[in-house]
């Protein structure tokens, strides 16, 4: 059992990985992500260490332990062993479905943080058996792992934290062989593997998505799909009940700019919509843009250049405007993203002052609503980098933030469409999966939450901003209720494909900060 400052070590396929924290161990104190080579950035790529449950990445075979994460050390301001006081919306969350104890939620959250590193780390020995990995919540928080051959992985994985927990299932086909058969289907096809044609790993199949690049009337879908050499399907990105969850946030005017706040947008009729901020996006020499959805400012109503505001019917605050050379701009779930420089002048309002001392986190606003039972006290969390899409897995629990409002009779203030009763705020729930081409959530949002950041609550890894999802109008009440987000990993790949790189968008986790160029 997994309960506050309790450590539990095992062998992660010959590396160590540990429960409990460390700011620092026998190598020196750890750095911080702002200390590193000055980066204002962070991701859990592939291509950089993965951080265990301790912070400590699973080192190569025979090679020395890496230097601690902090961000999975200390996520929050503590041990992420103390995940009941780190992630307390997310305990709430298991504790009151699955009708759990909270050291239960706990053990749950921890087999969670392993996940990641663990499946890459099991892809690159075992690619030939690695079938994928899910973690299921409904069985009792098991983490699923799927094998063409079971024997090696149980091997790899028996000692690893909380192996009990740990279930090695078997499947047909490798992960390897079903994402070589996505990509050769997307390039039949004219998609792009990962975005148009994905894997359902829990599935152990490949899905095709079709209404956006790939037309689901295609003559050459059904031989496609045929010829895929693994399981394959197609469906419709996006259901026929969807809507975008497009309109306005509420009050939060003062610097630093964070995730989660209203942004308004005057439409080309002279209507006001609106929309949510996702998350701080750094480019090369500083330059400092805020992320939302793409269709909030592109779309019918949106033919002239947009220019965003907080609070558009009063005090009526700068914020954004529409980017136009290049275009970083796209409303095709799930590339359903807008980078937005700030207004001329406007930065100064929204960034960190030039001289201030100590921490410049980026940051998303995390702010208790009432169907957030655990959260008693509104608060920032730091964004300490993004987890990659494929990294993302079914079962995980994950907070959003939106700013959907619909106001009171006789109140001035732009009407999003959330209904009368929707608390706009923090809410968590569960990812239940990634077959839309972006990542299915069981949380609560209202037209008004588009753009809104979808992040872990103990370690503030970025994941997405939200797209569309079901109907839906005042208070929360379908439990089941489901939502997409657009991966941030998919937007910045996008992003810095349309720009050929020149722009060098990065996720921030540090600032906004004020750039001051020499005249």
């Amino acid at each position: 059992m997994i309960i506050a400052g309790l450590a539990v070590a095992g062998t992660l396929a010959g590396g160590l990985v540990t429960l409990a924290a460390r700011a620092e161990d026998d190598r020196g104190p750890a750095t911080t992500p702002a200390a590193v080579a000055g980066d204002a950035t962070g991701t859990d790529s592939p291509a950089r260490a993965r951080t265990g449950l301790g912070g400590r990445s699973a080192p190569a075979d025979g090679a020395a332990p890496a230097q601690p994460d902090p961000a999975g050390a200390k996520a929050g301001g503590g041990s992420i062993g103390n995940l009941a006081d780190l992630a307390p919306a997310s305990v709430a969350y298991l504790t009151g479905r699955y009708r759990i104890s909270p050291t239960e939620a706990a053990r749950r959250l921890a087999l969670q943080e392993l996940s990641a590193p663990l499946a890459t780390r099991l892809a690159g020995q075992f690619p030939a058996q690695y079938g994928g990995m899910w973690l299921d919540q409904t069985a009792g928080g098991v983490l699923t792992i799927g094998a063409t051959d079971a024997a090696p992985l149980r091997t790899a994985v028996a000692g690893v934290p909380d192996a009990a927990h740990v279930r090695v299932a078997p499947v047909r086909n490798s992960l390897a062989r079903l994402t070589a058969a996505a990509t050769r289907l997307a390039g039949t096809l004219g998609g792009v593997a990962g975005t148009d044609v994905v894997v359902d790993q829990r599935a152990n199949e490949v899905v095709v998505l079709t209404g956006d690049r790939i037309d689901g009337q295609d003559a050459r879908l059904a031989d496609a799909l045929s010829a895929a050499g693994v399981p394959a399907r197609a469906q419709a990105r996006v259901a026929g009940a969807s809507i975008e969850k497009a309109c306005d946030p509420r009050y939060c005017a003062q610097a630093p700019m964070r995730g989660g706040i209203r942004l308004d947008v005057p439409r080309d009729d002279g209507t006001v919509g609106g929309c949510t901020t996702g998350f701080n996006v750094v480019g090369k020499g500083g330059v400092s843009y805020v992320l939302t959805a793409g269709h909030c400012v592109v779309g019918g109503r949106h033919q002239h250049v947009d220019r965003t505001w907080h609070q558009y019917l009063g005090p009526k605050v700068r914020v954004g405007v529409e980017s136009t050379a290049p275009v970083l701009a796209e409303n095709a779930y799930p590339t359903d993203y807008a980078i937005m420089p700030y207004q001329t002048g406007v930065i100064d309002r929204w960034a960190y002052p030039l001289r201030k001392t100590g921490p410049v986190p980026s940051l998303v606003n995390y702010w208790c609503v009432k169907d957030n039972p655990r959260c008693t006290s509104s608060r920032d969390i730091a964004i300490t980098g993004y987890v990659p899409v494929a990294d993302i897995q079914v079962g995980w629990v994950v907070c959003a933030t939106g700013s959907a409002y619909t106001p009171a009779p006789g109140e001035v203030y732009v009407d999003s469409g959330a209904g009368a009763g929707y608390v706009p705020g923090t809410r968590c729930g569960e990812i239940t999966g990634k077959t839309s081409g972006g990542i299915d959530v069981r949380i609560c949002a209202r037209p008004g939450d588009s753009g809104g950041p979808l992040f872990t609550e103990a370690g503030g890894k970025a994941l997405g901003i939200l797209s569309n999802g079901d109907p839906g109008t005042g208070p929360c009440t379908n439990p089941d209720e489901h939502n997409s987000y657009a991966p941030v990993s998919t937007i910045l790949d996008r992003a810095n494909a349309v720009t050929g790189g020149t722009r060098g968008l990065q996720l921030a986790t540090r600032g906004p900060l004020l750039v001051r160029t020499r005249p």
